[in-house]
């Protein structure tokens, strides 16, 4: 393995080539759409990009806030073949800070909340929709280390009570917000993608779903792939008005195992492959995963940011990856979303430029310069890297942060 170290104003940046690219033996989790942990992620995306577009349009700057604490608590359903309801709501629990008003203005921060959340549930989970039970425990209270002196009152008490956007720091110089750790790698192995393929064909809007209401959306895929031979176990919920009976859960259970076939034969043609389905059911005892709405969400399962996919929609243990959750986080200078983010894409960048095995890790200090993390460091499989080339690669991507800022208000993190 070949070292190199270079220096970017406060940035240490080691490019390391020539090392081991990954072995044939895969572990891979995907949790589908409606799992609760993707629910409370892709919901607190919801409530950061709402209130970021709000005061972008009302103040020309995406004002402080974080909604990266969400959770959701299940309620409880009535299940039965052909029919089913709800007994108790769902709670949502919307945790965080953000600013309330910025200067006389105020800002409609639980009127904005409320209504992405019910737009949200209405979309994903619509039998939900109308029994939603919501707490708000969102404040504005003053960050760590705001210490008051006789000359009044510290800069940072104003970062969620601004006078103006001239308090906002970011407007001076981008700052990290805390010291985390980014990572990325790439590329996706066929056996990745082909668990990202199930997950997704059962749980998103895809033909298969179409075609087939049954199919509910709390998807879980779990596989191995020894570089010969896969196991799949995966858990797909059926819609109990669709279901007239257990045979037809049956039935159904053996149309989901013809469509995983299907899609394996494109991914990994000629690949023996293993496939579980819903190993729990008893079925002589009627215990089956038949849902009303789809989602475990409904009957006492919870759901929290972080604990789902990471940013490139995966959990892979055997692969580099941290605990950060990037859902709900400020786009403007969190490194938990920002740096994630960034680090996903280069590895990408470099994958293509390479054709090699690349990982990235971005490390922040906080309150240094966002666009120059205390460490970065590059491994890259291929001997022949060009040093020079992989180090503009880096430094343009540090530069584009005002950019990716922009797009998360518009798109947001929605890759899990």
């Amino acid at each position: 393995m070949n070292r190199t170290m270079c220096t970017s104003g406060s940035s240490r940046i080691v490019i390391e080539t020539g090392g081991p690219a990954p072995d044939g033996t895969t572990i891979v989790e995907r949790k589908g759409f409606g799992h609760p942990d993707t629910l409370a992620d892709h919901l607190a995306e919801r409530l950061s990009q709402a209130y970021s577009r709000h005061t972008q349009e009302a103040f020309g700057a995406v004002l402080h806030h974080n909604f990266d604490k969400l959770a959701l608590l299940g309620g409880a359903s009535r299940v039965e073949y052909g029919a089913g309801g709800m007994k108790a709501p769902v709670r949502v629990l919307v945790n965080g800070r953000a600013a309330r008003a910025c200067g006389g203005t105020e800002i409609p921060v639980h009127e904005l909340a409320e209504q992405t959340i019910r737009e949200f549930f209405a979309e994903r989970l619509p039998e939900l929709a109308d029994h939603l039970d919501l707490h708000f425990h969102i404040t504005a209270n003053s960050s760590p280390g705001a210490v008051i002196t006789d000359t009044g009152a510290p800069e940072r008490t104003r970062w969620f009570a601004p006078r103006s956007v001239e308090d906002l720091r970011e407007r001076q110089a981008l700052i990290a917000n805390d010291t985390s750790i980014g990572t990325g790698w790439a590329p996706h192995t066929p056996f990745e993608v082909l668990v990202r393929e199930l997950a997704d064909g059962f749980s998103d809007v895809t033909p298969f779903t179409r075609a087939h209401p049954w199919c509910g959306s709390d998807v879980k895929v779990m596989g191995y792939y020894d570089g010969e031979q896969a196991d799949v176990v995966l858990c797909v919920p059926q819609k109990s008005r669709f279901v007239p009976g257990r045979a037809a859960y049956l039935a159904n259970k053996e149309t989901v195992l013809a469509e995983c076939r299907r899609i394996a034969a494109e991914h990994l043609p000629g690949t023996s492959i293993d496939f579980r389905l819903n190993v729990r059911d008893v079925p002589e005892k009627d215990e089956l995963y038949l849902t009303y709405s789809g989602s475990s969400i409904e009957s006492g399962d919870e759901g929290v940011v972080g604990r789902g996919n990471r940013v490139n929609g995966l959990i892979t243990p055997l692969r580099p990856m941290n605990m950060e959750g990037a859902s709900g986080k400020n786009p403007v200078y969190h490194v938990g979303k920002l740096y994630n983010l960034a680090a996903a894409r280069l590895a990408h960048r470099l994958h293509e430029e390479t054709g090699g095995h690349a990982e990235v890790h971005m490390v922040s200090a906080t309150g240094e310069p966002l666009d120059q993390p205390w460490r970065v460091l590059v491994r890259l499989s291929r001997p022949d890297a060009h040093v020079d080339t992989v180090q503009a690669l880096v430094l343009e991507t540090l530069a584009g942060f005002p950019t990716l800022t922009q797009e998360l208000v518009r798109e947001g993190v929605l890759l899990s």
